[in-house]
Order: C-alpha cells, then structure tokens, then sequence
C-alpha cells in the first residue's frame, strides 16, 4: 500500500490546486502590485493614531508626569497595565514560531510568519511605557549597570523593572533573529522575480546573497532549531519575571505565588487572540484564504479555549488563597475589587476571559469567521481589564484610609496608549506591504504532504490499493 507522512483524514493545510509556482505567485503578488484602497484607508488611520500618540508623549516628557493621573497610592497606573498587556501580546508570535516547530506541528506554516511579525512590533510598544514612565527619560542611562566609570556613583538595582529591562532586551532579540532568518529564503524569491534594479538590490541584500543550495537548507534548518530551542524558555521566562513585578512585592492582591503561571498562560491567550484579529484581517485583504485555511483559524480557537480556561482557574485559586489565608487585607483587596468602586472592571475581565471563550467549545462557532474575529477582541479588551484589575485595584486603598483615591486616566496617558496602537499597526502594514505575510518557503514545504490536491490524489491511491489488494485476496 502507499505510503505518506499524513493521514488524509485531516483537513489540508493549503487548499485549491496549487503548484509550487502558485504558491509563489499568490503570496507574492501583494508585494508586486500597489496596495488597495483598504490598506491605504487602515494606513492613514494608523498615522493619525501615531501622532496623537507621539504629541501625548512630548507633552507628559515637556510638563512632567504630573499630567498623568497617578496620585498617592496608584504609582502605577495605566501606563504599567498597558505595558504587561502588550508584552503579553507579544508573547504569541514566539511560541506559534517555536514551540510549534518544535513539536514538527503542520499547521504553523500559514501562521507564522504574521505572528513573528506581531511580536516584534509589540514588543516595540511595550518598551516604551517603562522608559517615559521614569519622568526624567533624559537619565535613562542610570538603569544601566554601571560599573566604576562613574566613579562613586551607583545606580539603584533595587527596582523590579530592572529585571525586565534584561528580559525583554533578549527576547526582542532573539524573536528578531527568529524572525530575519525565516525571512531569508523568501526576500531571494522576490529578489529573483524583482523587475526594477532597485528592488532587486534591496531584496538582494536583505537575502544575503540566498542560492538555494543544500548547504544553504541545511544551515536554515539548523539556526531554526537552535532559535526556536533558544526562544521557547524565553516565552515562559518573559512572562514570568514580568510577574514577579507584582508577586515579590507585600501588596495584598499581589503578594502571591500563582501568577507566573497565570500571566504566561494569560499572554499565550491574549496574544493568540491578536494573532487571530490579524490574521482575519490580512487573508481577507490581500486574498489568502487557500493558506491561512478555516483549519488554521479553529486550531488557534482551541488554543483560546485552554489558556482562558487556565486563567479562569488561575482567578478562582486567587480567591481562594485569599479566603484560605485568613489575612484581612487579602480577603479585603479581593473584596474590594469584586464589590467595590472598580467593580465593572473585574466583571468585565470574568465575562470576556472566562465566560466568552467556553463558546469555541462549539465547533460551528470555532470554524466561524466572523464570531471568530468579534472574540479576538473580546478577549483582549478582556485581558487589558485584567492588568488593570491587578494594578489599580490593589493600590487604589491602602492601609490609611485617608489616602483612598478614585484613579482614573488622563487625557495624555489616553494618548499614549492609542499611539502605541498606531505604531503596531503602522508597522504592520508596512509589513504586509514589502514582505511576504505567509512564509512561502515553508508552505511549499507542508505542500505535497498536506495540499488539497495531493491529499484527493492519495486517497485515491489507497482506494485503487486497497481494490488491488481485495482482488487478490479474493482468488484465494
């Protein structure tokens, strides 16, 4: 009988009749032609969002941080909520990247390429809200370990922040490489069908002079695995530290042992649902339904499913602990942000973290686009309540009531946060313009194993097989 590497009862990965040079032709075409009036309408709204943005900016740095909203007991704000939350979207581009190459899973191959994307731009975004969070962003360079070049001059390593400085230096980092290298092969396939000297020498460069050889493979191969080895600890360890901001410090509502698991499977969830939001967006808009399939999209809701599903338990174990220790001030700060003024804030990060995503239990629900790109969402506005959840309601009542405050933004920090909006999607569709969105190399890669054509081409191979076979048999 005939041999194969999948079972041809799973859906194709690459649907439609596709041959090598299609696959080229789909995926590169976007590149080739001038991008339609969508892109330039999303572009334009991106710009303007950047500008707001970027005017906040310089006038929190110009008039202080005063003109935000923090006060007496809220130090952190909107500003750090914003921070965990984009960190935690950038959290899904790695782990679709590596751990899935990791595990040989097939699916990634259409998704991955825009998810590696996300991540770095996310990540950019991230950066920022600590450095203009400082005040003074001129001093910046005394977080630095300085050793004795400044004489008696010490900086102060005892900020938690510093530790994420490190983190998310290397995880940048090594996402960036994960990214580039994945880029290589493909940059030589526009190089190669580059018609202006211009773009043949940009792509040229950005290929490093890619032949295609077995050498070359070979060596693509092994840097993949050595990166994704590289950056799977680091999905766990970012996340992680991230959380030990919170879980090191004697706050009631933060002092607790829980949330490195809970903000790792938090960021999974929430960037998975980014990755979700972009992904619809990109295969309607430049046409790449036959590569980033109805499977690829459910595979992801089930993803959804698990991680929401660990987060709700992750909330209930937090309200256990807290009745279980017998400490007021724990069992208060839980009291307080399920009753008390921020209440629409924790219910509103229960519905859409813990309730919302039971519904992909569905599959009519899981395999739909539309409720699928609603869900997305849902769960990161979800997500976002939930950082704020964790900062503002553990710090808006300390131990003097006299200090009890109401926090709530200010025009400025609004702006921020909008403008980081505006640089993620600025880059992202920059992206989507000059570079191939779906990794076209490793698509012809899963092509004769997973491709629709290939698949209806096997099974009729093991049809005639198993009729041979019948045949025989019969005579004896």
């Amino acid at each position: 009988m005939h041999l194969k590497y999948e079972s041809i009862v799973r859906e194709p990965l690459v649907d439609g009749n596709k041959t090598y040079r299609q696959v080229t032709e789909d995926i590169v075409s976007p590149i080739e032609k001038k991008p339609g009036k969508m892109w330039y309408v999303g572009f334009f709204i991106s710009l303007i969002l950047l500008g707001f943005g970027v005017f906040s900016v310089f006038w929190e740095v110009y008039f202080g941080i005063g003109v935000w909203g923090i006060n007496r007991t809220v130090g952190w704000g909107w500003d750090i909520t914003n921070f965990v939350w984009w960190v935690g979207i950038g959290h899904a581009g790695t782990l679709i990247s590596a751990i899935l190459l990791i595990f040989r899973q097939g699916w990634r191959t259409g998704v991955n390429r825009a998810a590696e994307a996300m991540t770095i731009f996310a990540v950019m975004c991230a950066g920022q809200f600590p450095i203009f969070h400082m005040g003074r962003v001129w001093d910046a360079m005394f977080v630095l370990p300085y050793p004795n070049t400044r004489g008696p001059l010490w900086p102060n390593f005892n900020s938690a922040l510093l530790w994420d400085v490190f983190a998310i230096s290397t995880y940048f980092t090594v996402s960036l490489l994960f990214w580039y290298s994945g880029l290589v092969p493909d940059f030589a396939t526009i190089r190669d069908r580059a018609k202006t000297k211009f773009r043949k020498r940009a792509y040229g460069l950005a290929s490093f002079g890619w032949t295609g050889t077995a050498k070359n493979w070979q060596r693509f191969e092994s840097l993949s695995l050595v990166l994704a080895g590289l950056s799977t600890p680091l999905v766990l360890s970012v996340h992680t530290i991230v959380s030990f901001d919170f879980a090191t410090s004697v706050i009631p509502g933060w002092h607790t042992t829980i949330f490195p698991p809970y903000f790792v499977a938090g960021a999974i969830f929430s960037g998975f649902a980014m990755v979700q939001t972009l992904l619809i967006l990109v295969r309607k808009i430049l046409s790449l339904e036959e590569y980033i399939t109805l499977g690829h999209i459910e595979a992801m809701n089930k993803v959804i499913v698990l991680t929401g599903s660990i987060v709700g338990v992750a909330y209930l174990t937090e309200l256990f602990m807290a009745w279980y220790s017998q400490v007021v001030y724990e069992q208060d700060a839980f009291n307080w942000r399920i009753i008390g003024p921020y209440w629409w804030s924790y219910w509103a990060m229960m519905t859409c973290n813990v309730v919302s995503p039971q519904l992909f239990w569905f599959k009519k629900l899981r395999r739909n686009i539309p409720f699928t790109f609603i869900m997305s969402i849902v769960v990161n506005i979800g997500m976002w309540f939930e950082r704020f959840v964790i900062i503002v309601t553990s710090l808006y009542r300390d131990y003097l009531p006299g200090s009890w405050t109401y926090y709530s933004p200010t025009w400025p920090e609004v702006g921020f946060y909008l403008g980081t909006f505006g640089l993620f999607f600025t880059c992202f569709f920059l992206f989507a313009k000059y570079f191939p969105v779906v990794a076209i190399a490793e698509i012809k890669f899963v092509l004769k194993t997973s491709g629709d054509n290939y698949k209806r081409e096997m099974a009729k191979e093991d049809e005639k097989s198993l009729e041979q076979f019948v045949h025989e048999n019969s005579h004896h």
